[in-house]
């Protein structure tokens, strides 16, 4: 065991040397002897100098001198030598010497080791068994048998630094390969010395102790350096992660905010040069975009500000917490000035708000006046057309002809009826519903002209019967009266002619009644005459019937037949004769009647032939 840790210390304390420039001892015994090694050793453990010594003694008191000198220094650091003088150094008592060189580990190695509270030795193994835990090939328990198959060498390298062996793929067998792997791979990468040789864990059955602490001793210094290394780069690494995601979170805040800005500076703009044409649709077009704005762009900046709001108070929070200067935005980008376009951009949404309104009610406005002109313009005209058509009077040529002249002027009354159709529809989109300026609707109007045009027609057909009774003078007035009554009754279409069926009921209400056969040869007849039964051609008619086969008492007789000899027909006597139904109604209205005991009328005609009659 002596030779184990004689070889094992020499080779500790050669590393302190060679890092300091010295060479090298090859023997304890001989090279502590004179006690320069020695100083130079303390003075290298210690970090200072001894002072002045002997550097060559070539006596003993010279030596003697030294070796004093270097363990009074070992001492006074408050290290415990029991046993030992500069005698035994002098004259090669190894195993004090081998017992002062672990008290100097100890001391300078494993001392300043700790793991969860417990120190030196116990630290030491506490720290190897958590490294090797994971690894089930490895049961750390001691600082000798425990070492002798290189796992747990392999173990601890793999558990700091996996890159440098693939523990997976090692021959778990092989003591001696995964030994000499383990020295190679931490002399070569971790700056560990080689202190021990491959049988000195392998082929020994016990190996030594204080010979396998101080190796891995190493070990733990050798990642302990390059955990503080790693403490030290993740502590820069994380104060520069830090500062560049402070620095992403400034410039992001200052990209958004910036935008935030234009944005609501571009839409005032645009809002301020926005130009009204004065139409319904095009102020509903702006009032839709108006309104697609807020429930769409604004909310979407109402979102954006807050998180601008909230992302510059994590980037001050977090500057806070590490205890850096606060940021301040560049000028016109800080939240104040946000809050300040902000209101900016309420006020003049206010002001797009009003001034939409403003221009629809306008519109609207407008919309109503022009209507009621319109329809109030064209009221008068249709009253005054409608007044001169009353006032009509004098010969009835003239008649004829300032009718005519009134009915040419309908054309240029149904255009401008079509303006104000065209205004009452404008009205319509815009949602007009009231309009205090005219009580007229364009349905009103409509109807109005409907009538007007109906008069006229009716007035010139009167004219025109008129005409046609006046050349009548084989005639009575009477008869004139109830011809003429007849026809208009009869011709409610307003072309002053009659239809097939229309003038079958017209004489046979006039008790004229033929069979189908000969009703259509007479239509026939006088259509091929005058081109239409016209109140000329029914006059006609009447003319030679009368003068042919009508008289008083012919009519009396019919009557009579129909009545069955009694002096009154009823309701039932007329259809029973199979009198159309038109020439029925037309008898119910002129005929005198009295109602009997059960209500019924009975039709006096014997009154009305004398009334009509002469």
């Amino acid at each position: 065991m002596d030779s184990t840790q004689e070889r094992t210390f020499c080779k500790w304390l050669n590393t302190k040397l060679e890092a300091n420039g010295y060479p090298p001892m090859r023997s304890l015994v001989q090279d502590l002897s004179d006690g320069v090694r020695l100083i130079q050793l303390m003075e290298i453990m210690g970090d200072t100098s001894l002072g002045r010594y002997n550097k060559n003694p070539r006596m003993r008191v010279q030596k003697a001198e030294n070796v004093n000198k270097a363990l009074e220094f070992i001492r006074q650091r408050g290290i415990k030598l029991t046993n030992i003088g500069p005698e035994d150094i002098m004259d090669g008592n190894l195993k004090l010497i081998l017992g002062m060189i672990w008290t100097l580990v100890l001391r300078f190695t494993i001392a300043d080791i700790s793991e969860e509270g417990l120190s030196a030795k116990e630290g030491l193994l506490l720290w190897c068994q958590r490294k090797t835990a994971p690894y089930k090939e490895v049961d750390v328990q001691d600082f000798s048998s425990s070492w002798s198959d290189g796992l747990a060498l392999c173990a601890l390298i793999h558990c700091h630094r996996p890159e440098l062996l693939d523990y997976d793929r090692l021959n778990k067998s092989d003591r001696h390969g995964n030994t000499c792997l383990a020295f190679q791979v931490a002399a070569e990468h971790l700056g560990v010395p080689q202190l021990l040789e491959v049988e000195d864990l392998c082929d020994s059955a016990h190996p030594d102790e204080r010979s396998v602490m101080t190796y891995i001793a190493s070990y733990f210094h050798a990642f302990s350096s390059m955990d503080q290394a790693e403490t030290v780069s993740r502590r820069v690494e994380k104060f520069a992660e830090l500062m560049q995601s402070v620095w992403l979170s400034k410039n992001d805040y200052e990209r958004r905010a910036r935008n935030l800005l234009r944005a609501l500076s571009e839409v005032q703009t645009e809002w301020a040069a926005s130009m009204f044409t004065g139409t319904y649709t095009d102020a509903k077009a702006h009032s839709a975009s108006f309104n697609k704005y807020k429930h769409s762009t604004k909310r979407g900046w109402v979102t954006e500000r807050q998180d601008v709001t909230t992302l510059f108070g994590n980037i001050q929070t977090k500057l806070r917490t590490y205890g850096l200067r606060e940021y301040v935005p560049p000028l016109g980008l800080a939240l104040s000035d946000i809050d300040h376009a902000w209101n900016d951009l309420l006020r003049s949404e206010a002001k797009r708000s009003r001034s939409i309104n403003a221009q629809i009610r306008q519109i609207k406005e407008t919309l109503r006046k022009e209507f009621a002109d319109l329809a109030n313009d064209f009221s008068q005209r249709l009253h005054a057309v409608s007044l001169e058509l009353s006032n009509v009077e004098g010969p009835l040529e003239e008649q004829q002809e300032h009718v005519r002249t009134l009915q040419t002027r309908l054309p240029a009354l149904n255009d401008a009826l079509s303006r104000v159709l065209r205004a009452e529809n404008d009205c319509i989109a815009a949602n007009v519903e009231e309009n205090d300026y005219t009580i007229f609707t364009c349905q009103d109007l409509e109807f109005e002209l409907e009538l007007l045009a109906q008069s006229i027609a009716k007035k010139l057909s009167f004219i025109d019967n008129q005409a046609v009774s006046r050349n009548m003078t084989n005639l009575t007035p009477a008869q004139l009266e109830q011809f003429e009554s007849t026809f208009r009754y009869f011709a409610r279409d307003g072309t002053n002619t009659l239809s097939l069926p229309e003038f079958n009921a017209a004489l046979a209400s006039l008790g004229l009644v033929y069979s189908d056969e000969d009703m259509d040869y007479l239509y026939d007849q006088l259509v091929q005459e005058y081109g239409a039964i016209t109140f000329q051609a029914f006059i006609n008619l009447l003319v030679d019937i009368t003068e042919d086969q009508t008289s008083p008492d012919q009519l009396r007789e019919s009557f009579r037949g129909i009545a069955g000899d009694k002096p009154f027909v009823t309701e039932l006597d007329l259809r029973l004769a199979r009198l159309p139904s038109s020439a029925i109604d037309y008898l119910r209205e002129v005929l005198p009647f009295q109602r009997n005991e059960v209500g019924e009328p009975e039709y006096d005609y014997e009154t009305w032939l004398e009334e009509v009659f002469v």
